[in-house]
């Protein structure tokens, strides 16, 4: 779905030069422009995961911006996210997991949370659930903690969202939980996952996990 059937705007590029300290005053801020510079280090050294979430969030497809508190820092939606459609934007959402960078990453993910808790959330996601199936399993194939425990989280939202729906994805997912369930740092955050699937998907979950993790113990 484009933007513009979503009812989302792109911002304007153009400049005109001869009324621009004319309304500088007035000027209409982009999610890019509330972001505190130093947040974005591009000459930083540690790896760094890229997508198109980033140029999409700072050219103000992301209706939200992100707001610095004195504690910690959280979402301030321009559009109630209850109205935000789902489609493009949770996918978006989804594509972002697999970030780094300060505030993307934040943003992914809260933004994911956000939209999987609103009224409706169901229904609306399990219309696009396989638009959002491989952008997760993305996150979570990555040898990286940070993407990984956002990934491992967010199917978890997911799995509440749309309950048995996943049943027929799971098997997407169990080799790469599989092989996270042998990593000893890993194996709290793939066992509750795991426990999650069975308690939203119900019995018919545990003979899926066992085609891949023969030694699952049922929940239920």
């Amino acid at each position: 779905m484009s933007f513009a059937r979503a009812g989302l705007s792109k911002p304007s590029t153009s400049i005109d030069n001869s009324s621009e300290s004319a309304t500088s005053s007035t000027k209409t801020f982009k999610p890019s422009d509330k972001l505190n510079p130093k947040t974005v280090d591009f000459f930083n050294t540690r790896e760094i995961q890229k997508t198109a979430f980033g140029t999409i969030y700072s050219n103000g497809g992301i209706p939200c911006r992100l707001v610095h508190g004195s504690v910690k820092n959280k979402l301030m939606w321009n559009t109630p996210p209850e109205k935000v459609p789902f489609d493009p934007v949770l996918v978006i959402l989804a594509e972002g997991l697999r970030e780094t960078q300060h505030p993307f990453n934040f943003v992914a993910r809260e933004g994911f949370k956000d939209l999987l808790l609103t009224h409706n959330a169901s229904e609306k996601a399990i219309e696009i659930l396989p638009k959002l199936v491989i952008p997760v399993k993305n996150a979570i194939v990555l040898d990286n903690d940070e993407i990984f425990e956002a990934g491992i989280n967010a199917l978890m939202q997911l799995s509440d969202a749309v309950g048995a729906y996943l049943n027929a994805h799971l098997k997407i997912y169990l080799s790469i939980l599989c092989r996270r369930l042998t990593q000893k740092k890993y194996r709290d955050q793939v066992t509750d996952a795991l426990n999650k699937f069975e308690q939203n998907g119900g019995k018919e979950v545990v003979p899926i996990i066992k085609t891949k993790i023969p030694t699952y113990n049922s929940v239920i």
